[in-house]
């Protein structure tokens, strides 16, 4: 922390209203409200998003006093290193991280990849996300997103198998990866594998509640299965070795890109295969994100798609491949 920074923050929510409701397991939601964060120090901004997830226990309001707790240090000068010891990983820290690291680049002038030893960002496909619904409904939205490279299907439990089935001939070309968020049981596992297996699905996500993943020590498939809500940051890191082959990074999960990077560090040393995530927001919340894809075997940074509107200025999306970011976005 230095005192001769003069620095002002904005903390602010917005709404953004989706193009159609997005449905997951655990319910349905039809607007993203984001918090922003943005810290000016002379002629240099720089700017963070988040969005906060009941899963976790966050609300927006809970995230804005969480960030306007540390408007004196971060007014005062606070940095990235010792924000980490201030906020637990989550929604709060990444808007402000992710803020500081858009500052960092403004006043130095240098791009966040090369200040934090990146691969230069290229441009990279991502998957589309289809919400979970009845077979046919799911069938009809794989239909009009035949020609997208990766699809990315939300599950929900009992009648998957026929799920699966729907999206597969609707879609005969594009790959597929599957998110049960959670909403497996140990006993569905034989079945659904089974389905996964005939519809060629390339990845399975979250299978089973968090904690509660025995079962996938001995899971009986050679699809690679990836932990989302079962990790946030490195703490718990290595027990999760013989239960997954991939990590879900999320930003909002981790507490920012600072050890967002240091999360997949330790997870290529560990041995496993790293995907990028997101929650549904703008394109101020995929740009950090963008930074990890380089490292990625998987890509899902379509929250943007996914709006009625995106925020100004966005990224550049060319059907699912997204351009790197410029600068006066974010980094």
């Amino acid at each position: 922390m230095s005192a001769s920074k003069a620095r002002g923050l904005s903390v602010k929510v917005e709404r953004f209203d989706l193009a159609a409701p997005f449905v997951i397991s655990r319910g349905a939601k039809s607007v993203a409200e984001v918090v922003t964060v943005t810290l000016e120090e002379g002629a240099f901004q720089g700017r963070g998003e988040c969005v906060p997830y009941g899963r976790f226990g966050e609300t927006v309001q809970g995230v804005v006093a969480a960030i306007e707790g540390l408007r004196g240090a971060l007014e005062a000068g606070l940095e990235r290193e010792a924000l980490q010891a201030l906020l637990p990983a989550g929604a709060a820290r990444n808007a402000i991280d992710c803020a500081l690291w858009d500052l960092e680049a403004k006043r130095s002038g240098t791009r966040v990849q090369d200040l934090a030893g990146q691969s230069s960002i290229a441009p990279v496909i991502t998957a589309y996300t289809l919400s979970v619904g009845a077979p046919e409904a799911m069938a009809a939205q794989a239909a009009i997103h035949a020609e997208k490279p990766l699809l990315k299907l939300k599950l929900g439990g009992e009648g998957d198998e026929a799920r699966l089935a729907a999206v597969r001939a609707a879609a005969p070309r594009s790959a597929l990866i599957v998110d049960a968020n959670e909403a497996w049981r140990p006993e569905d596992l034989p079945r659904f594998f089974a389905a996964c297996e005939a519809a060629g699905v390339g990845l399975i996500e979250q299978p089973l509640p968090q904690g509660r993943d025995e079962a996938l020590v001995r899971r009986g498939t050679t699809i690679p299965v990836c932990a989302d809500e079962s990790v946030h940051d490195r703490a718990g890191l290595k027990a999760l070795r013989d239960r997954y082959d991939f990590i879900n990074i999320k930003l909002d999960k981790t507490g920012g890109l600072t050890e967002a990077l240091l999360l997949a560090d330790e997870a290529e040393r560990l041995g496993f295969g790293l995907f990028v995530g997101c929650m549904v927001g703008t394109s101020l919340a995929m740009a950090p994100a963008l930074t990890l894809a380089p490292r990625c075997r998987f890509v899902d940074l379509d929250g943007p798609l996914l709006l009625a509107r995106d925020r100004a200025p966005h990224l550049i999306y060319d059907a699912c491949v997204i351009q790197p970011p410029a600068s006066y976005l974010w980094g």
